[in-house]
């Protein structure tokens, strides 16, 4: 079980876990085991899911949700297969509380009076200090 918060879990049964092999170098044991996990987890249709979740995860900017409604995660770190489903879980735990988290308001700024004099000061400076390196006019 998959636990959010106190309130929301998240049962072993909504999530799909699908072995693969691992892309990269290996070794003799490459051809031979399924170490890499894709985590499938449908997350319009859950029932355990609150609606404010599936809101919050339907307008999140990330590669992993899908418009139909569902997450796609890929684990191929370790070549144990255990510890990328471990790893698979952790991230969809990560991923709906990034989703739940409030996005911070960016309230707009001007420089002040004294930043801007600085600013045309230096660029002044500099101008003087480019212009006296051309030819000395006679």
């Amino acid at each position: 079980m998959l636990s959010l918060s106190a309130r929301v879990h998240i049962p072993e049964q909504e999530l799909e876990f699908l072995t693969m092999r691992a892309s990269g170098p290996g070794g003799q044991h490459v051809n031979k085991t399924d170490s890499a996990v894709q985590l499938r987890f449908d997350y319009a249709n859950s029932p355990s899911l609150p609606d404010s979740y599936k809101v919050a995860l339907s307008t999140l900017q990330d590669h992993r949700v899908l418009e139909s409604g569902w997450i796609l995660i890929r684990c191929e770190s370790y070549r144990s297969q255990l510890q990328n489903k471990e790893t698979a879980r952790e991230a969809l735990l990560a991923l709906l509380q990034q989703a739940t988290r409030p996005v911070k308001v960016r309230r707009a700024t001007k420089p002040s009076k004294a930043a801007k004099r600085k600013r045309t000061d230096s660029k002044i400076h500099r101008g003087k200090i480019k212009s006296g390196r051309g030819k000395i006019k006679l």
